[in-house]
């Protein structure tokens, strides 16, 4: 009888025990990955979380498409530079606000009414000729960060009604932002989400220590070949690049698809990449296209006003080989 009893007491010892370490030693949930296509582009999602959130990080990324894409016909965006409304929705207004902010801080080398002139050289969604300095003198006039307002009720006030909204130097990182407010709205602390190189990371990797993020070397063939891997948590980064995306004339000229806004041609100097951390992806997506634009000095320039920047910037030096020069703050 007593060898009866001790049998299911042990048990009971054993079942209560493993109770109360789990109690104290609760296991931790299981990492995600999620990954798809938006923006023209792919999309990567690594986060812990017990429940999978795959289908509202599809929502949330197609909510910002309905309103700041160019290609959508139907996008808010759209319907704005078709003239067919002045009104604007919450995401666009955002948007909006935050880039006025950069081309102030910026004197105007990042402007979202930039697309003509990115479309005439043949960088957008429409193709042709180059052209020649009285079209770009003509395309200027529809130009200009401080042509367009837009009022409390969020609705757009354009200088002349042929002027359009082109977000795509900082929908990406919007993108990515919304995704992560999402999460943090689902109590999620550990998760890195990557929309075509703009990043936002919060807490720990699977490893449990920091996200390791690498920098690409600014190669026009070789795709996989990293420059550089910080470890970085609970901030966003973006990488601007002239490398991969140029055009070659008929004489051999090499155009950069980067387009000074205020001169209405395409950038010419050394700077091959930058990489910039900002509290927010829009921010560093933003800024990275800035000093794409601006160049070394002109990026210095900024980042002596703009603190909470970091920037990593890859150029041309003698002879060809490749240099960096980081901000002073690069190494927190």
């Amino acid at each position: 009888m007593k060898k009866k009893w001790h049998l299911p007491f042990l048990l009971f010892l054993i079942v209560g025990t493993v109770i109360i370490w789990r109690q104290n030693h609760p296991v931790p949930a299981p990492y995600q990955q999620e990954e798809g296509s938006i923006f023209g582009t792919v999309y990567h999602v690594k986060y812990q979380s017990e429940t999978i959130l795959g289908n509202e990080i599809a929502e949330t990324l197609k909510a910002v498409d309905r309103s700041l894409s160019m290609f959508n016909k139907e996008s808010v965006l759209s319907r704005l530079n078709n003239n067919e409304t002045t009104q604007s929705d919450s995401l666009v207004r955002m948007v909006f606000r935050q880039s006025q902010q950069i081309s102030r801080a910026t004197g105007g080398a990042f402007d979202i009414t930039v697309g003509p002139l990115v479309n005439a050289w043949g960088f957008g969604f429409k193709n042709g000729e180059l052209p020649d300095s009285a079209q770009v003198d003509s395309l200027r006039r529809f130009v200009g960060w401080n042509s367009v307002s837009m009022d409390e009720e969020g609705r757009l006030h354009k200088a002349d009604e042929r002027m359009v909204l082109d977000c795509g130097a900082v929908a990406k990182g919007f993108g990515v932002d919304c995704v992560a407010s999402m999460f943090r709205e689902h109590g999620v602390k550990n998760f890195m989400i990557e929309i075509g190189g703009e990043i936002v990371v919060s807490g720990n990797s699977p490893k449990g220590k920091p996200w390791n993020i690498g920098i690409s070397v600014p190669s026009e063939t070789d795709y996989d070949q990293t420059q550089n891997v910080i470890q970085i948590t609970d901030a966003a980064l973006a990488t601007s690049g002239n490398y991969r995306n140029f055009y070659v004339t008929e004489d051999g000229r090499k155009l950069a698809h980067t387009i000074d806004p205020r001169t209405g041609y395409p950038v010419q100097h050394s700077v091959l990449s930058a990489t910039v951390v900002a509290p927010t992806c829009a921010m560093a997506d933003a800024f990275a296209t800035s000093f794409m634009v601006l160049g070394i000095d002109g990026a210095k320039k900024v980042l002596e006003e703009h603190k909470e920047l970091k920037a990593y910037l890859i150029y041309s030096g003698e002879n060809g080989r490749l240099d960096v020069w980081t901000s002073p703050n690069w190494e927190e």
